[in-house]
């Protein structure tokens, strides 16, 4: 078929795709911009037959991320933020030693990928593996939306929202305000303390903590929700005194109120208190959450979508927590890709609470994402993750060397978790 009366071919390919299905086809040529350098007549020639992916490209990203291009010969390239913070070259080279397997494979088979890489190791997840992974994971989806031309809630059978509730950051009354003004109506803040916690805290610990929480509180007012992350840092007898102390404020959540290695623990903190008990950012896949949900650890599961198996695993863990009553609100202290994967995830569920940011991709995005003034940012429209990067205020950005803060005990210079 080289050419129908009075239509061209790519007329068409078009007409075909809307009587058959997008989904029915491996490609929508509508998907396809000409001004990114994707070669429409190639893509034509290869309606039939397979797509290949042929690089992977990673690059150090200032302040401390980590962005992921993966090409294809279809001219299309998918972007994926994977990452583990302080470990940035380690990721890197998780990534050099995935690339063998995905060279030469079709970048549309995305569950297939996820299951390949993962299973075909020995020594199956943890923080390495599930984090190179979940970057790889957001990218084949942008590739598989773009395609498609879809957003990639779409190929979830989203939207189940028009807009995303966000959260920004709060360390005091002063920032509060900011926040205020700025449009935010939730906010997170940190445990506030002189030193590193200790194993066993003194009042005085204890009351400082609640003051800055009990200032944030009257300058956020009670229609701000805020929550507070304990960052697994206070140990869980520390943690119990200082809930009960902060109840009369009612924070939105507690937040890693301890490590999230012992699920027990956390049980026991999450039957003390009323209040809701988020934890999530350094639990891996659905059999990392799974013992959260079966034994009410925590309501609030806050999976890390560069951590936790990218946007495939997210929706999975988010399934088995909506069977369990509890609400998703992604972990996100990266950047815009990371935050794009969360907005299609929080637009695929019906579960979401909230997802958190740390930017809205000025500097790094064509078109950064705004803020709303009632706190949202609305869905992105366009195919894949809906983002594109702004290549010339990237040049700047490329390269970094941070690395996670050393904290130590203030009397005795013993190592304690910040």
């Amino acid at each position: 078929m080289s050419k129908l009366k009075g239509v061209s071919r790519r007329s068409a390919i078009q007409s075909f795709l809307a009587l058959a299905g997008a989904a029915a086809l491996p490609i929508n040529a509508n998907a396809i911009n000409p001004e990114e350098g994707i070669n429409i007549a190639r893509l034509e020639a290869r309606e039939k037959t397979q797509i290949k992916i042929t690089k992977l490209e990673t690059f150090l990203v200032k302040p401390r991320w980590i962005f992921l291009k993966i090409h294809t010969d279809a001219g299309v390239v998918g972007l994926g933020e994977p990452l583990l913070e302080g470990r940035a070259l380690t990721i890197q080279a998780a990534i050099k030693e995935i690339e063998p397997y995905l060279i030469g494979k079709d970048p549309r088979h995305v569950v297939h990928h996820w299951q390949a890489i993962y299973r075909h190791a020995f020594y199956k997840g943890g923080p390495i593996l599930t984090s190179a992974l979940s970057g790889i994971d957001q990218a084949l989806w942008d590739i598989k939306g773009k395609l498609l031309n879809l957003p990639v809630y779409e190929l979830f059978g989203g939207p189940t929202r028009d807009r995303v509730r966000i959260y920004g950051r709060a360390s005091n009354a002063e920032d509060m305000k900011l926040r205020v003004q700025e449009g935010y109506t939730v906010i997170k803040t940190g445990v506030a303390k002189l030193n590193p916690a200790r194993a066993v805290e003194n009042p005085k610990f204890i009351q400082y903590a609640v003051e800055n929480f009990a200032s944030l509180r009257q300058a956020g007012g009670d229609s701000m929700d805020i929550g507070i992350d304990f960052h697994g840092a206070i140990s869980p007898q520390t943690a119990k005194i200082l809930i009960r102390q902060l109840e009369p404020y009612q924070p939105m959540f507690i937040e890693e109120p301890c490590q999230p290695q012992n699920v027990d623990v956390l049980v026991d903190i999450a039957k003390s208190t009323f209040l809701p008990i988020a934890t999530g950012e350094r639990i891996f896949t659905k059999w990392g959450f799974r013992e959260i949900l079966e034994k009410g650890a925590a309501s609030i599961l806050q999976p890390d979508l560069c951590h936790a198996g990218g946007i495939t695993e997210g929706k999975i863990i988010a399934g088995m927590a909506e069977a369990y009553y509890a609400v998703i609100a992604p972990h996100n202290p990266m950047g815009p890709i990371s935050l794009a994967s969360g907005l299609q995830l929080a637009a695929s569920i019906p579960n979401f609470l909230v997802q958190e940011q740390v930017s809205l991709g000025e500097g790094y995005l064509k078109q950064p994402f705004k803020l709303e003034k009632d706190g949202t940012v609305l869905i992105p429209s366009g195919p894949g993750l809906g983002i594109e990067l702004d290549e010339n205020k990237l040049a700047d950005k490329i390269g970094h060397d941070w690395k996670n803060p050393e904290s130590y005990d203030a009397g005795d210079g013993s190592v304690v978790d910040w």
